[in-house]
């Protein structure tokens, strides 16, 4: 599948928002700390992948109801959905000047229907990489790679499930505006898009 960007301008997915708050304190002692240990900002993005999707659990996982939306809020309180977790990631790696993406799958539901998905892409050697953090359990083993995906699912055709091409520099507004409105996550997974 070919990614596309969203923006042609590459200094869009080093920016910093609302969402992707990387200038905010939380985001640099965490980026600087993860940057301490690693030898380049390879192993830097695969050191912040890691400690997104194995240091902050996934809320449902985790059972935890809050829910986040703000890269360091996500960080300081440590749990999120996919999305938020993305948000995350794509923070830490731009804190450290690597471009980050948002992207999504379209995937079914637990209980049936569909829900959107979120992952985050790396650009690194002129290209862009897919990378999903939402979180391993049994059944789920997603790893950081830039040698072929290792995502957490393969979206099935025939289920209507899919993956979304485009890379986006800030979240999407549809999913944007269900993160901000849900007073918890059970709200929540009742009104996350299905579709974009």
């Amino acid at each position: 599948m070919e990614l596309i960007q969203n923006t042609a301008e590459l200094s869009a997915y080093l920016a910093a928002d609302e969402v992707i708050d990387h200038h905010h304190p939380v985001v640099r002692e965490t980026a600087a700390r993860l940057a301490a240990e690693a030898a380049d900002s390879y192993d830097y993005a695969r050191a912040a992948y890691a400690f997104v999707r194995d240091a902050i659990p996934h809320s449902q996982d985790s059972g935890d109801l809050r829910v986040t939306w703000r890269a360091s809020d996500v960080l300081a309180l440590g749990t999120g959905i996919c999305h938020a977790k993305s948000h995350a990631l794509a923070a830490l790696l731009r804190a450290e000047d690597i471009p980050a993406a948002l992207c999504y799958q379209r995937l079914t539901r637990d209980g049936g229907g569909h829900a959107l998905h979120g992952l985050v892409a790396v650009r690194f050697n002129g290209a862009w990489h897919r990378q999903d953090a939402r979180g391993n359990k049994p059944g789920v083993e997603a790893r950081f790679s830039l040698s072929g995906e290792r995502l957490a699912w393969i979206p099935d055709p025939a289920a209507g499930e899919l993956d979304h091409p485009v890379l986006y520099a800030e979240p999407h507004p549809l999913v944007l505006a269900a993160l901000r409105a849900a007073p918890d996550r059970s709200y929540l997974w009742q009104t996350l898009p299905d579709s974009l």
